[in-house]
């Protein structure tokens, strides 16, 4: 697995209170839910420590006044302290789960928003798993920790920072006996932090990894099959699981050991104040009511202290979960609009030209007449130079066809022409105007694009081909259809345009998806065309259907066209052959078979398997 996926190994093994500080801060625009739940805190704090000061006051009072004790008084203070600690209580749950749910929705919108940003390499290297990860689990896991962890944060130091007081007031020979245990507390606390926080990052790593694993294995189940690769994979992720038991494992033990030290120490500390405290009783240097408000104090103060352990161990474990969602949310997109793009985009929605059809939304000509490779060198950031020195240059209403081996640098052409990557050094142009200085949004707004796997998503025909324009009428999804030949066969289908075409278009054939995904990007009216191996794996029938859609497809647009099979290409203005990088061949159809290249020898080469093909398929029948 790639170094990346092991990112959380390098995050420093204590808590970090920038991280937290981000978090908070995103959590501040909901302080209407905020401010009420550090004030319920507060409140429920003083009334859980104004219950030993109250029974302190009323078994005082039983011993001086005896039966003459003023038991209603008693009763209405004791009544009226537990109805504010229920509306608390009432108060601090309701807030809080206000607060960790509205928190998760805000982090997984603007998780998802910042994927949606990021350029085409940050998801080369990162399997679906593990972003999903990010998007579900980890999100969770934060915003619970701000919703609950940190406010009974703020009700455990101010129930301790309550008790301190009262005990120091009552008797502060005694209190601080009971105030020595936080030293050997905090000594501990460290201690097991640093083991905690690392065993809960490798849980949390390990479970990005098996749900990765999941997806891909959900997604190449076919393959798995078909090659009875079935015990392997098992294999490989019985290894990842048993990884995770380990680990989890592990911090349970670690657990299972923090708390009773916790508890053990604080034990010690309620038994010293009980046995000093009866003797200064005894001796009358304690009234009866203050031992036992000592004695309840003594037992209280240690519940706030482990329940902030507890929240600790869980913000502890979350800070693995908030660095992985903290640094994908400040994970800037390195192809994005400079600011000087933005400055012109903002001034043109200003002026008076903004509703101009002719002008894109930086006030330049939206036409594109020409795009120009000018020097363009290109490599992936893990692999070798796959352009270097490249030019080409294309105008409006031409066909580029890019044909050659695998790996040669044809789809690396187009995805650069879509913005999808940019060169490392070199320009590309578009309208003579380097293309980073227009807007991105409004370039890969031109676009149409059909890949050799297309993919339709969960819903009805209609709605795949109106997917990249939603205001698109009924009428004009349909004259889309009709111009990719895709209307005939959807007529046929029950329920014709509204018909479900199923998880991922599992629906439908892969020629009747390629055609649906033709038509989607029709509809869009892109100025720029691309086919990626967009007919490699439809049968016969299915291309010559887009061969006579494609003279209208393509027709005033910039078209690029990769294709193993050269009969798509054949009415192509230019076809390149493209080898390393570098244009071999260039030409026409016929001029390219006169040379007797390359392309010669690539076209031959197929038309006499297809010959072949039919010849035994005649025969079998």
């Amino acid at each position: 697995m790639p170094a990346q996926f092991h990112q959380e190994d390098d995050f420093k093994a204590k808590l970090d209170a920038g991280l937290w500080w981000k978090v908070i801060r995103r959590a501040l625009h909901l302080k209407r839910f905020l401010i009420p739940l550090f004030i319920s805190s507060l409140v429920l704090a003083i009334c859980d420590a104004s219950f030993a000061i109250i029974t302190r006051w009323v078994i005082d009072g039983v011993i001086r006044d005896g039966v003459k004790a003023n038991f209603t008084l008693y009763a209405a203070v004791y009544f009226a302290v537990t109805i504010i600690l229920c509306t608390c209580v009432f108060l601090f749950i309701n807030l809080a789960g206000n607060i960790s749910n509205r928190l998760a929705h805000d982090i997984r919108r603007d998780s998802f928003d910042r994927l949606q940003a990021l350029e085409f390499s940050f998801f080369d290297t990162r399997p679906v798993g593990w972003l999903i990860t990010r998007l579900t689990s980890d999100c969770d896991r934060l915003a619970r920790t701000i919703g609950w962890g940190f406010l009974d944060i703020v009700w455990g130091l101010s129930f301790v920072l309550m008790i301190a007081i009262s005990l120091l007031v009552l008797n502060w020979r005694l209190g601080l006996i009971v105030l020595a245990v936080i030293p050997p507390l905090a000594v501990i606390s460290r201690y097991f932090q640093k083991k905690m926080l690392f065993s809960a990052r490798e849980i949390r790593k390990y479970n990005s990894q098996i749900t990765a694993g999941y997806n891909e294995s959900i997604q190449g189940v076919r393959t798995t099959k078909t090659l009875v690769r079935e015990a392997e994979n098992l294999e490989e992720f019985k290894h990842l699981s048993q990884s995770m038991f380990s680990a989890a494992v592990l911090n349970a033990r670690q657990n299972a050991v923090y708390y009773p030290l916790v508890i053990t120490v604080g034990s010690l500390a309620a038994g010293l104040a009980l046995w000093r405290g009866g003797w200064m009783a005894n001796n009358g240097q304690l009234s009866l009511g203050t031992l036992v408000a000592f004695i309840n104090f003594a037992g209280m103060f240690f519940n706030p202290i482990n329940q902030l352990a507890q929240r600790l161990v869980e913000i502890q474990s979350a800070q693995a979960a908030g660095e992985r969602v903290m640094g994908l949310l400040e994970t800037e997109p390195t192809i994005k609009d400079s600011p000087e793009v933005l400055a012109r985009v903002a001034a043109h929605v200003a002026s008076t030209q903004s509703s101009r059809a002719d002008l894109a939304p930086d006030g330049l000509a939206a036409r594109i007449d020409s795009i120009e490779f000018r020097n363009v060198t290109f490599s992936y950031s893990t692999g070798p130079v796959v352009l270097e020195n490249f030019n080409l240059s294309v105008k409006a209403g031409e066909t580029i066809a890019l044909v050659g081996p695998s790996g040669g640098g044809k789809s690396t052409i187009v995805s650069m022409v879509c913005r999808f990557y940019e060169p490392i050094s070199g320009q590309i142009l578009f309208n003579d105007t380097n293309y980073r200085e227009r807007p991105l949004e409004w370039l890969q707004s031109q676009l149409g694009i059909v890949l050799q796997t297309p993919h339709l998503f969960k819903g009805t025909i209609r709605e795949n081909i109106r997917y990249g324009r939603l205001e698109a009428t009924d009428e004009e999804v349909e004259t889309a259809a009709k111009l990719v030949n895709a209307h005939e066969f959807i007529s046929q289908i029950e329920g014709d345009y509204d018909s479900s075409v199923g998880e991922g278009g599992n629906q439908l054939s892969t020629g009747q998806r390629q055609l649906i995904s033709f038509a989607r990007a029709l509809l869009a009216n892109p100025q720029i065309f691309v086919m990626d191996e967009a007919t490699s794996s439809i049968d016969t029938e299915t291309e010559q259907l887009i061969q006579r859609g494609l003279e209208t497809v393509l027709t005033g647009r910039i078209s690029f066209v990769i294709a193993h099979r050269l009969s798509t290409i054949r009415r192509a203005n230019r076809i390149l052959v493209i080898t390393k990088g570098k244009i071999e061949e260039c030409g026409t159809h016929e001029e390219l078979l006169r040379n007797r290249g390359h392309y010669y020898e690539l076209y031959t080469n197929q038309f006499r398997r297809e010959r072949e093909e039919a010849v035994l398929s005649s025969e079998s029948v």
